[in-house]
């Protein structure tokens, strides 16, 4: 028996049924990915920001690109509004964070095991700057405090 006769006879056999679980066998993988995450992330701030922001005062912007010293940099979003203009980092993990805003990278550990990436408020900073270079800015107000650049 070859394997074209023996693969057939496998899909026969099946039950019509069992049809309904191979495109969930598929979609499960990529629905578990890193990747797929981080867009379903993003994918909520938007929502949220839609729902919950004033149209009137503020408005979204979404992927951003901008050109940095070294090569460029992508911002998930940016909140323009008469208050102020707000960069937000999109993070969408389960799990436990350790670190502190003084470190570079923090931990990400669920169960067993561990997983560093670096700290989103040294990534924000990088987009402020980025952000502020492409506007022509040359200073800044965050937290009450100006920083320049």
């Amino acid at each position: 028996m070859d394997f074209g006769q023996l693969f057939n006879t496998l899909l026969n056999s099946l039950p019509n049924q069992v049809w309904y679980f191979v495109p969930l066998f598929i979609l499960l993988p990529i629905l578990r990915t890193p990747w797929f995450k981080g867009k379903a992330g993003e994918a909520m701030v938007n929502l949220a920001a839609k729902l919950f922001l004033d149209k009137t005062r503020y408005h979204l912007i979404k992927n951003v690109t901008l050109p940095t010293e070294d090569g460029t940099t992508q911002i998930d979003h940016i909140i323009v509004s008469r208050y102020g203009v707000f960069v937000v980092e999109t993070k969408n993990m389960k799990s436990w964070i350790f670190g502190n805003k003084k470190q570079r990278y923090w931990t990400k550990k669920i169960y067993r095991h561990s997983q560093i990436f670096q700290i989103p408020l040294r990534k924000n900073c990088k987009y402020i700057e980025a952000l502020q270079r492409s506007l022509g800015q040359e200073e800044v107000h965050a937290k009450g405090k100006s920083v320049s650049i």
